[in-house]
C-alpha cells in the first residue's frame, strides 16, 4: 500500500467538499507551449493588445508568484515552458481561489489571450483557469534539483519534468532511431519482425533468460539476439532486411550494460563485410550531420571525429601495437600465457585463464587495445574460434571476416561475413556444446532447423548488429546506459 502525504490528502478532501474535480476529464486543448510562444514571436506589447486570438492550454505548474489579486504561472507541457498572467477579475473569485490553492507539479488548464509583459516577456493573459490534475507528492528542492543518478532512472517520470537535459535526450534518441529506419527503408531493406521467445536460444554467446510456456508445459528462452530468424528469412527470399530489436541478456549491469537492450540488425545478400563498413561510416556520419550538426562531437573530454573513413586494425595487429607483443608470437598462446603471467603473477592459479590462441588474443585486446581505441575504428579479422557465426577467410582459415567497430573505448557493432556452409556451421555448433558442456554459460546451443535452413542455400551474405543504447550514449554526451534506456533494470528496493 502506498503512503499518501496527510496534508495534501487533505487538500484532495477540501477541492472536493467544494465542489471542484481534482482529475477532471473533457479538458480540450488547441495550442501547445511551443506553438503559443510561435504565434507570439516577436511582437511587441502593443501589437499583441489588439490581437483577439484565443489559446487553450495545459501544463505542469513549475512555478507560481502571487501578487495579492494578480499572479504568475510558469506551466511546462511536452514542448517548452510558457508563462500565464492570472487575475481575480478576469477569471473570477473562484477559479482565482483555485489557483492560489494550487501546489507546485499540479496541472494547470487555462484559456487566454496572447500578450507580453512589461519586462516584455511572452505570456498568455488567462480568462480562464482550472486545475487539470492535483499532484499529491512533494516536489524536489528547486535549488538542489535532481541530481541522484540512481533516483532519475527508478522515477523516471520525475527526472523528465524536472530536468529538461532528460527529455532532450530521450527527444534524440526517437530522432535517431527515426533516421535509422528511413536510412534503411531508402536504401532498399524491409523492416521485419522476429521472435522475442525462442525454443532454442541462438544468435551469440550469451546467457538467456528462461522462462516457461503453461499451455505448451515447455522451456522458452527470451531472444539473446535476432539473428538465426534473420538469416532464415534470407534463405526465404528477403536479400535486405532489418530489425530494430529488444534483446535480454541474463548478465551483468554497468554503464555499458543493461540486461534488456536495443539493437539493430541488417543483412543482405550479395553483400560483404566491406560492404557493410561503408554503410555503417554512411549511416553514423549521417546520424552526426542531420541530427547533431557536425562531423565532429564532444564525448567528455574528446572530440569524436566521424569524417571518412575510419581507421582498419586488424586485432592481432593491434595486440601488437599496444599490448607490446612481439609480430612472430601474437597468434602463440604458450607465449601469450607466458607473459600475462608475467605481468600479472597473481593470476598464475586462475583456473579461467585462456587455453587456445584465440581466446587468449580476445584477451590480450580487451586489456590494452580497447581502451585505447576513441576515434572510430573498425577492429578486423577476429579469431575464427570466437567467432561461431562468421564465415572463415579464404586465405587464411584460422581467421574470419568479421569486423567490430569501436568508437568512445567501447564496441558499438559487430558485424561479419555470414557463414553459409550448413557442414561447417554444423561443426562450429557442436564446438559451443562442447564449450557449454565443459561449464561456458554463455556458448550457444546446436540448432537443428537452422542447419536445416542452411542447407537449402542461402546466399553469400553479410549482416551486422549495432547497439543502439550505445550509439544513443555517444550521441547525447550521456555516460551510463541508465541515462538512454528510460527505464533501465534496477535491484528491487525495500522501499519501492
Amino acid at each position: 500500500m502506498s503512503d499518501f502525504h496527510p496534508e495534501r490528502i487533505e487538500k484532495l478532501e477540501k477541492l472536493r467538499a467544494a465542489g471542484i474535480e481534482p482529475y477532471p476529464h473533457g479538458l480540450h486543448i488547441t495550442h501547445r507551449a511551443k506553438e503559443i510562444l510561435k504565434l507570439i514571436g516577436d511582437r511587441t506589447k502593443q501589437e499583441l493588445a489588439t490581437d483577439d486570438t484565443f489559446v487553450c492550454g495545459a501544463g505542469r505548474l513549475m512555478f507560481k508568484n502571487e501578487m495579492g489579486k494578480a499572479g504568475f504561472a510558469r506551466i511546462q507541457d511536452g514542448t517548452d515552458v510558457l508563462q500565464i498572467y492570472i487575475r481575480k477579475d478576469t477569471v473570477g473569485e473562484a477559479a482565482f481561489a483555485v489557483w492560489q490553492s494550487l501546489d507546485l507539479g499540479d496541472q494547470l488548464w487555462f484559456e487566454g489571450r496572447l500578450m507580453r509583459t512589461g519586462k516584455g516577456e511572452a505570456s498568455v493573459k488567462a480568462s480562464q483557469v482550472q486545475l487539470a490534475s492535483k499532484n499529491i507528492e512533494f516536489f524536489p528542492d528547486k535549488h538542489k534539483g535532481l541530481n541522484d543518478i540512481e533516483l532519475r532512472a527508478r522515477q523516471r517520470y520525475l527526472d523528465l519534468f524536472i530536468n529538461p537535459e532528460t527529455q532532450d535526450t530521450f527527444r534524440r534518441r526517437s530522432q535517431i532511431v527515426s533516421y535509422i529506419r528511413h536510412f534503411f527503408e531508402k536504401s532498399g531493406y524491409m523492416e521485419v519482425e522476429t521472435p522475442m521467445m525462442h525454443v532454442i536460444p541462438g544468435g551469440a554467446t550469451a546467457r538467456p533468460f528462461i522462462t516457461h510456456h503453461n499451455a505448451l508445459n515447455m522451456p522458452l528462452y527470451m531472444r539473446v539476439a535476432p539473428e538465426l530468424f534473420l538469416k532464415r528469412l534470407v534463405v526465404g527470399g528477403f536479400e535486405r532486411v532489418f530489425e530494430i530489436n529488444r534483446n535480454f541478456r541474463n548478465e551483468g549491469i554497468s554503464t555499458r550494460h543493461n540486461p534488456e537492450f536495443t539493437m539493430l540488425e541488417f543483412y543482405q545478400a550479395y553483400a560483404t563485410w566491406e560492404d557493410l563498413m561503408e554503410i555503417t561510416e554512411n549511416l553514423i556520419t549521417g546520424i552526426a550531420e542531420d541530427i547533431c550538426g557536425s562531423k565532429q562531437i564532444q564525448y567528455g573530454d574528446d572530440t569524436l571525429d566521424f569524417t571518412k573513413p575510419w581507421r582498419r586494425l586488424p586485432m592481432a595487429e593491434g595486440v601488437c601495437e599496444y599490448g607490446n607483443v612481439p609480430e612472430d608470437k601474437v597468434n602463440d598462446p604458450e607465449f601469450l600465457k607466458h607473459t600475462w603471467i608475467e605481468r600479472f603473477p597473481k593470476s598464475a592459479t586462475d583456473p579461467k585463464l585462456p587455453t587456445t590462441a584465440g581466446k587468449w588474443l580476445e584477451l590480450y585486446f580487451e586489456t590494452y587495445v580497447e581502451p585505447k581505441l576513441v576515434q572510430p575504428t573498425f577492429v578486423t579479422h577476429y579469431p575464427t574460434e570466437i567467432s561461431p557465426l562468421s564465415r572463415r577467410n579464404d586465405d587464411n582459415p584460422d581467421i574470419s571476416d568479421r569486423f567490430e567497430l569501436f568508437i568512445a573505448c567501447r564496441e558499438i557493432a559487430n558485424g561479419f561475413n555470414e557463414l553459409n556452409d550448413p557442414i561447417d556451421q554444423a561443426s562450429r555448433f557442436q564446438q559451443q556444446v562442447e564449450a557449454r558442456d565443459s561449464g561456458d554459460d554463455e556458448a550457444m546451443y546446436f540448432d537443428t532447423d537452422y542447419i536445416k535452413a542452411l542447407s537449402y542455400g542461402m546466399p553469400p551474405t553479410a549482416g551486422e548488429g549495432i547497439g543502439i543504447d550505445r550509439l544513443v550514449m555517444l550521441f547525447t554526451n550521456s555516460h551510463s546506459i541508465r541515462e538512454v534506456i528510460l527505464f533501465p533494470t534496477l535491484r528491487t528496493r525495500k522501499d519501492s
